[in-house]
């Protein structure tokens, strides 16, 4: 049993009852139960509900200790347990007897509770105390049992365990004894930690982990052999050869635990309904009048069909009141001005989409409501609906004062090791200083990949060979993939109309005033529960104060509804890559595939935003699609044996694709009309799919999907394609209703980049963090369409970036003090609210606003003093000078300084080359110049071409290029790197192929600024790449920026520590996997 949580029982019953639909055998029952684990020094308890009330009982129990205690913890105390015992059957746990520890690959036993004397024996101290603790057990034990015996007849026993120490059989008479005398039976138990043997030592590694200490310091805390593992019962009757009424006791114990979660009746909330109407005529009505309202009083008789045929079968799963939480929650957000779109699979419902819940219309475009909602199926319906980012906490605390917190929680995630983070745990069990395993961890790239080898380790200048290193990677590569913690979904709501905690614990956030559950969504779905996904999306909230920019600054109302469609100039600028910024299609990869695929009208867009995704990518479906729609290739539907099925019976199902899959309900399709899979095994595959990132289950229907398809008489190279495709979709991949409406705000941001340019990038700068680019680059992007972007200034600024007319009849775009690193809002407002007329003078801004020096300082380090014609070294003195008080009052007589008026000597001008630098340690971007600016002569007499040479360059031809390193990418499981350098004439795209990858690793992932000598690769679309054949890290170079003989001593700072040269010259590049 898990130790004070119920987190895991769900997977076993699922488990469980997948093998029961596959075997007749006779299979074990599942007793739901957990080890209750106190503070105030009493034994171990398990717990097992006898049922439904007791196991609510349990429920309440854990959420009481886990909502007094921080996030992760459970504070329990025997009161506790005591107040609710009621119908629980308690085994009281016996401490163990002394335990030793022998370490991994050391011979000597250290037995100490962390208090070893100082020649590293046992501690005196400790030993005499843990057999202190020994010795008085067994009356401790035995005066619990008899307290909780008081109170729960029948309901208490006592557990024993055989763990081969020497002296087991005289442990088991003493138990047996405090057992009679206390009046409860004894129960065999092995106590299991592990399922075999030999995880033994992943066992240590992972207590070392929880507890904190190191294997040489664990002691006690962990067992001097590896017999704590589930063992056959003949083997369990063999222990207990001496007591075999301890081992008939557990078949008795098993049949008194009668709960199952089967029992488990999960309850929507009733929603309020207006008086003289119950949920589903609320919704019809609800329906109909926003179905007058999408299509302008006439609702077609196409649509009429769909709602009426939605409805119906809403009404015969009783599933109205979800719908009108859906609608009541986006009708709430609406209400508040906060934008917000459904997206997933109930884009193909048309009822959502009159109910304003969706925003594409699933009639138009032909979509399917099966897809979302099916009897068939026998599952809840699932809607996801994303908010803006920024806002979205507000959404989820009226959610949770609508239906109170004890009725409405966030579901689960369960975090699992990923090779950084299972490297360092393991490194420091073993002992290694945090040096060593910074190092270790140095070649790994974020999630990526499954296992460690020896690259990493000679990345980091290690030697693979070291037994003890090599270990560590064996150890850390067995514990990579188990769960870590539970944390809160992204957005997933529970909502009960009893008490959310007598169903599943609930636990406290880290987050203030957020709970969540121990189940995660894929327990929930098993458990045929409902939730509403309330998720954060950065491309509304840009959206929403585009418009907001838009209707001050040009006097045009857009709504997402009321965009213009279809605007060939949009599309124009699309098929030009011309994408920065914008949703979904503006990686690297999008953006080589945009110029291929040239998107002429929506469904197009549904297409971009679904191709470049793990499925149709493994699948090898992205060429075969391409060159149709090019017409390179004709058009063809794979098809059975004559005897098999009709030649057409994929037309229906690959007809919108030209016959090649792309969504994964094609993918589901496929495997039901070509492969024949039944209900039943169609929905454990989409099972599988759903699960596959964490589980890897999906192998087992691969030999049945690709068999059944080539003895229909498929061919073995598209079946095994497309299984290849379906484990894709496990990885990551589109349905299509999600890329519809996903590729609804593609249009949206394409057509506001498009005709709105700076509204869109000034919302893009005042929605970050968000999408693939940083700063500098949309900044870059804005000055390319013409856009003057105008510094962070006191005199002009507020805390977000501005528009303001440009003196042509245009916009400009004046830099916010957001931009500025280190700055606080609250200083920006001040500076706003006291500026008046203008601020004349530093000393001026200080007064009046009332600024520290601290906040003097960061300003004038990121030259924000532009407007009073002061340089950037000028006002550094200038603040140097002031007050040295923390807080500069506001309506102070006389400014005091910190020295008498004196004639100061003009400083030498800074050069170019260090006020960019400051420019990017403070701003994270420059106005004046790009850094390779300062950097071109040295490459290029190198060699060393630009990123716009390389752009001109010849097919096939050799060259070298260098750049600031913008984005790395490593999509997928295949290895592949993209990377995307950008010098002062544009931006390179360069491929990394994965055998490359461990020669060069080190400056693939630890450089700023990078070399790349490889092979020029142009499309006949002209889209450009640099295969890599050599990489060299040299970042070293940017120190040269700040190397100039007419530097003078600036003052000490407080923000940046001083000279520009002592701060990282170049932000990180933003790293995607």
């Amino acid at each position: 049993a898990d130790r004070n949580s119920l987190a895991g029982v769900v997977r076993a019953y699922d488990a469980l009852n997948q093998i029961r639909e596959q075997t007749a055998a006779t299979l074990p029952k599942l007793l739901v139960g957990t080890r209750l684990v106190f503070v105030d020094g009493t034994p171990d308890i398990l717990a097992y509900p006898s049922d439904r009330a007791a196991y609510g009982r349990l429920c309440r129990l854990l959420s009481d200790g886990k909502l007094r205690a921080p996030k992760g913890e459970c504070v329990l105390t025997l009161s506790d347990l005591l107040k609710w015992q009621e119908g629980l059957l308690l085994v009281v746990m016996p401490p163990h007897p002394r335990r030793a520890y022998t370490s991994i690959g050391l011979q000597e036993k250290v037995w100490n509770d962390g208090l070893a004397d100082d020649e590293g024996g046992p501690g005196s101290i400790a030993k005499q105390a843990f057999e202190n603790r020994i010795r008085a057990a067994p009356d401790e034990i035995e005066d619990l049992l008899r307290k909780l015996s008081t109170i729960a007849p029948t309901r208490v026993w006592l557990g024993a365990v055989q763990p081969l120490l020497g002296d087991d059989a005289r442990q088991l008479k003493l138990w047996r004894s405090v057992a009679r005398k206390a009046g409860v039976p004894l129960i065999a138990s092995n106590d299991a930690l592990y399922h075999e043997a030999d995880r033994r030592p992943l066992q240590d590694v992972v207590s070392c982990i929880r507890e904190g200490v190191s294997l040489r310091a664990a002691g006690t805390r962990l067992e001097i052999n590896a017999e704590r593992h589930l063992k056959a019962p003949e083997e369990m009757a063999a222990l207990f050869d001496d007591a075999p009424e301890a081992v008939a006791e557990t078949l008795r114990f098993a049949d008194r635990v009668r709960f199952s979660l089967d029992e488990l009746k999960y309850n929507y909330p009733d929603e309020p309904v207006p008086k003289g109407k119950n949920p589903q005529r609320h919704l019809e009505d609800l329906s109909w009048a926003g179905a007058l309202a999408r299509y302008n009083g006439a609702v077609p008789d196409t649509v009429r069909a769909v709602i009426e045929k939605e409805l119906a079968l809403i009404a015969k799963l009783d599933i109205a009141p979800y719908f009108l939480t859906v609608h009541d929650i986006v009708t709430f957000a609406r209400g508040e001005g906060i934008l917000c779109q459904g997206r997933g699979s109930a884009a193909n419902s048309a009822v959502c989409y009159v109910l304003g819940i969706t925003a594409i219309d699933p009639v138009q475009m032909n979509l399917l409501f099966e897809r979302f909602v099916s009897e068939e199926r026998k599952e809840p319906p699932d809607i996801d609906v994303d908010f803006e980012h920024e806002r979205r906490e507000e959404v989820i605390q009226y959610i949770y004062r609508r239906y109170g917190r004890h009725r409405a929680a966030l579901a689960a995630t369960v975090i699992h090791y990923r090779p950084r983070s299972a490297v360092r745990e393991v490194a420091k069990v073993f002992g290694l200083s945090e040096d060593i395993g910074t190092a270790l961890v140095s070649g790994v790239w974020g999630s990526w990949g499954k296992s460690l080898g020896e690259g990493q380790v000679r990345q980091g200048a290690l030697d693979p060979e070291n037994r003890l290193l090599a270990r560590v990677i064996a150890v850390a590569n067995e514990l990579i993939g188990f769960p870590r913690h539970l944390s809160q979904h992204v957005g997933g709501f529970v909502l009960t109309n009893d008490r959310l905690d007598e169903l599943v614990p609930v636990s406290p956030a880290t987050m203030k005033d957020r709970f969540f559950i121990e189940w995660d969504k894929d327990d929930i779905d098993a458990l045929q529960m409902m939730k509403v996904d309330v998720l954060g999306l950065g491309m509304l909230t840009c959206i929403r104060k585009a418009f907001a920019l838009i209707r001050t600054h040009e006097g045009r109302a857009y709504e997402l509804a009321t965009v213009p469609p279809e605007s060939p100039d949009v599309y124009a600028m699309l098929q030009r890559a011309d994408a920065i910024g914008v949703f979904q299609v503006e990686s690297r990869a999008q953006m080589s595939m945009l110029p291929r695929l040239k998107p002429k009208e929506f469904y197009d867009l549904v297409i971009e935003v679904a191709i470049v995704r793990p499925g149709p990518i493994q699948g090898g479906m992205v060429h075969p699609y391409l060159r149709r729609r090019s017409g390179e290739e004709p058009v063809a539907f794979p098809s059975p044996a004559t005897a098999h099925g009709p030649p057409d019976e994929l037309t229906s199902v690959l007809g919108k694709t030209l016959g090649v899959p792309l969504f994964q309900e094609q993918a589901m399709k496929l495997a039901m009309v070509a492969a024949k899979f039944s209900p039943s095994e169609a929905n454990g595959l989409r099972r599988a799919m759903a699960t596959f990132r964490n589980l890897g289950t999906i192998g087992v229907f691969e030999e049945k999907f690709i068999g059944r398809m080539v003895e229909r008489g498929y061919a073995r190279d598209f079946a095994e394609r497309c299984f290849k495709q379906i484990e894709g979709f496990g990885s990551y991949g589109f349905p299509e209703s999600h890329a519809a409406s996903f590729a609804l705000l593609v249009y949206v941001s394409a057509y506001i980049k498009h005709f709105h340019p700076a509204a869109f990038g000034c919302a893009l700068l005042n929605s970050q963090p968000m999408g693939f680019y940083a700063p500098a680059e949309i900044v870059r992007d804005a000055r390319d369409h013409g856009i003057e972007v105008r510094p962070v200034d006191v005199n002009f600024s507020a805390w977000d970036n501005t528009l303001e007319p440009d003196g042509a009849g245009g916009l400009a775009l004046r830099l916010g003090f957001r931009q500025v690193d280190g700055f606080q809002e609250k200083w920006a407002d001040a500076i706003v609210a006291r500026r008046g007329n203008r601020y004349m003078t530093v000393a001026d801004v200080a007064r009046r606003a009332a600024l520290n020096k601290r906040a003097l300082v960061i300003l004038a380090e990121a030259d924000c003093f532009q407007s009073q014609n002061r340089d950037r070294r000028e006002t550094l003195w200038d603040v140097h000078r002031l007050s040295g008080d923390d807080a500069l009052p506001l309506f102070a007589s006389q400014f005091v300084e910190e020295q008498p008026e004196e004639e100061i000597a003009p400083l030498p001008t800074m050069p170019l080359s260090e006020h960019v630098l400051a420019d990017y340690q403070t701003l994270r971007l420059s106005l004046r110049a790009h850094l390779m600016t300062f950097l071109r002569d040295l490459f290029h007499g190198e060699g060393v071409a630009s990123c716009a040479e390389i752009s001109a360059a010849e097919d096939g031809s050799k060259a070298a290029c260098a750049g600031i390193v913008l984005t790395r990418q490593m999509p997928g499981d295949a290895g592949v790197v993209f990377i995307t350098l950008s010098d002062e004439t544009g931006i390179a795209n360069v491929v990394v192929w994965p055998g490359l990858v461990e020669a060069f690793r080190r400056a693939i992932m630890g450089a700023r600024l990078l070399v790349v000598e490889g092979q020029v690769q142009k499309s006949r679309e002209g889209v450009v790449h640099l295969v890599a054949e050599r990489l060299f890290d040299r970042s070293g170079e940017l120190a040269r920026l700040s190397e100039d003989s007419t530097e003078v001593r600036m003052p000490k700072t407080a923000a940046l520590h001083g000279h520009p040269r002592n701060v990282r010259a170049v932000p990180k590049s933003r790293d995607f996997h």
